[in-house]
């Protein structure tokens, strides 16, 4: 029952971020502020009433549209709500799973699951955030990836020093830890340097052959951002995701007349890599081990 109860909390926690994201989402790009004025319609300024302003449940009582001038409400506000939302409660299962892992644990054990939970509700409205900026605006704000690259270092680095002290302390071998933490901070610091390194020089190839730009140095940070969270090998497998959906995405530019001829769409001048970047980063941080486990025995390593 407390697992049930919790994951809803959860679910219904990351709602509530979800609608705050919109906000962002919506107001970043044009210099505004996120505090005021108050949620208003962009169309006609009606100042939202509480209850047009329930995260999910608004929307759907307005039959996505606004009150005062009935214009439509874009389906992205109930997407970001419903994917914070979503995931967070993803998260939840995560950390009873975590905490209920058969094996001789300290109460250190307990502080890892703990910092494991918030630190990937945190990636999950990182990755949210940057997909939806990146689909609607083409924009990687650095608002979000740097101070992301830094809250993921942080982020792992405090789940490995309480895991260090979970195991290392019931086996006697605290005289390892800093040794231990110091080697893993150097692999993850070489991951993200690495990840960033492969866009740069994606980009510089790409530019000699075609002589114009293609990836931004947005996407280098969000590179980055991922190595961070996930280690390479995660972030490995979100950048062949991401590019197998831009792949797709652009096939079905090419075979549908009607994106070809749209002027305005982002799909007739260039695509949005770093959306599909996300959606491979959410992907890797939820089966990635599990993947790259099965590419590893496929492989024969």
């Amino acid at each position: 029952m407390i697992r049930i109860l919790a994951t809803g909390f959860a679910g219904l926690l990351g709602l509530a971020f979800g609608s705050f994201l919109n906000v962002c989402v919506s107001r970043w790009p044009a210099g505004e502020s996120v505090v005021a004025p108050r949620s208003h319609c962009r169309n006609c300024e009606h100042t939202l009433a509480w209850w047009e302003n329930v995260p999910l449940v608004s929307w759907v009582v307005l039959r996505g549209r606004c009150r005062g001038c009935g214009a439509g409400i874009s389906w992205r506000y109930p997407l970001v709500e419903l994917a914070v939302g979503g995931l967070w409660a993803v998260a939840a299962q995560g950390f009873f799973k975590n905490i209920n892992e058969p094996g001789p644990w300290t109460t250190f054990h307990i502080y890892y699951s703990i910092v494991t939970l918030l630190s990937q509700c945190l990636f999950f409205w990182l990755m949210v955030a940057l997909a939806f900026l990146d689909a609607e605006h083409l924009w990687l704000p650095n608002l979000l990836t740097l101070p992301g690259i830094v809250l993921g270092f942080v982020a792992f680095l405090t789940a490995a020093w309480f895991r260090a002290l979970d195991v290392l302390a019931f086996y006697g071998a605290i005289q390892l830890r800093n040794r231990f933490l110091f080697q893993i901070a150097w692999h993850r610091l070489a991951g993200i340097l690495a990840a960033a390194g492969l866009v740069l020089l994606l980009r510089w190839l790409y530019g000699l052959i075609r002589h114009r730009e293609g990836m931004g140095l947005g996407d280098v940070k969000l590179m980055a951002l991922l190595a961070a969270w996930l280690g390479l090998p995660g972030t490995l497998l979100a950048f062949f995701i991401g590019t197998m959906l831009g792949a797709i995405a652009g096939i079905v530019v090419i075979l549908v007349p009607s994106r070809r001829e749209a002027p305005n769409d982002w799909a007739t001048t260039r695509l949005p890599f770093g959306t599909f970047l996300c959606v491979g980063g959410i992907v890797s941080s939820l089966w990635g081990a599990p993947i790259i486990a099965a590419y590893m025995r496929w492989a024969g390593f």
